[in-house]
């Protein structure tokens, strides 16, 4: 079935408009998982250059979402920040191995890194700030930019959806990430200066998909940390609409003190606040992406 045949609206029975100035889609409800089916990941990379968009607080709680519905989720802290380990509750600088190790050392045992989280059905790759090194490292491997796709390779039969937390950078590790993923979502923070640096972000996928990894798609387009209170926020969304169309997600995901407070707490807004609008709203954006994937 294609997207535009799951995202069909009747206008008769919906007029009301979303958040991103268009109808609100039929969505449909996430699927059952066949536990019997074998499992082979599809991998959904988290992806811009510019820091504080979103990214790690969209990975832990799309894919606490996504883990809600039956999948199981690997989450990879690709950035050495650390910041994805941190906001599950784990100390990246007490961590024995991380997806450095992995990286570097071919004969380090995957499940000697693996750790499990607070949400069951998600698992973790953790980070810390020795994955900077990997830039340098890499350079000089064979064939470096298909690094994580190794590593990533010997999993994928164990999980449902993988999902890499990028760096905020162009470099060599996101290079990586885009090599090994089947899909890219791109947070974007709805302020103009972050529009504008969108572009970049496009140009790499582009030359990665020539290059390195022709199946890659881009899955869409998110707004964050938005406040539609204030006209700034509602003109950048109609940009991000008329530029990238039915990209964007009919979900949003608006500025709340609740984010902050369950990095604190080391687990996703899906068990801290359930109720809440921000736990609402990432169940919504799991739907949307399971519906946007063919097979998901």
């Amino acid at each position: 079935m294609s997207n535009e045949a799951l995202f069909e609206v009747d206008v008769e029975d919906q007029q009301e408009l979303g958040p991103t100035g268009r109808p609100w889609p039929v969505i449909p409800e996430a699927s059952a998982v066949d536990p019997n089916q074998p499992k082979r990941a599809i991998t959904v990379a988290l992806c811009n250059q510019k820091g504080g968009v979103g990214k790690t607080t969209t990975a832990i709680n799309l894919g606490a979402a996504l883990a809600d519905t039956g999948r199981k989720v690997l989450l990879v802290d690709f950035d050495p920040q650390g910041s994805l380990s941190v906001g599950l509750g784990f100390n990246p600088h007490t961590l024995g191995a991380t997806i450095y190790n992995l990286l570097i050392n071919r004969a380090l045992d995957v499940d000697d890194v693996i750790l499990g989280t607070s949400v069951e059905g998600m698992e973790l790759l953790p980070s810390n700030i020795d994955l900077a090194a990997a830039e340098i490292q890499l350079v000089s491997e064979v064939a470096r930019e298909l690094t994580l796709r190794r590593v990533l390779s010997k999993v994928k039969d164990r999980y449902d959806i993988i999902i890499i937390d990028c760096a905020p950078s162009l470099g060599l590790l996101t290079i990586n990430a885009l090599t090994a993923a089947d899909w890219v979502i791109m947070p974007l923070e709805t302020e103009f200066f972050a529009l504008r640096g969108i572009a970049l972000l496009t140009e790499t996928i582009e030359k990665v998909q020539d290059r390195l990894n022709p199946d890659l798609e881009i899955l869409g387009v998110l707004a964050t940390m938005v406040d539609t209170r204030t006209i700034h926020s509602r003109e950048v969304m109609e940009r991000v609409v008329e530029a990238f169309g039915d990209l964007v997600f009919h979900t949003i995901i608006r500025r709340t003190v609740k984010f902050p407070e369950t990095t604190v707490a080391g687990e996703p807004i899906t068990s801290y606040a359930p109720e809440s609008g921000g736990a609402e709203a990432y169940r919504m954006l799991a739907r949307e992406v399971l519906a946007r994937i063919p097979g998901a």
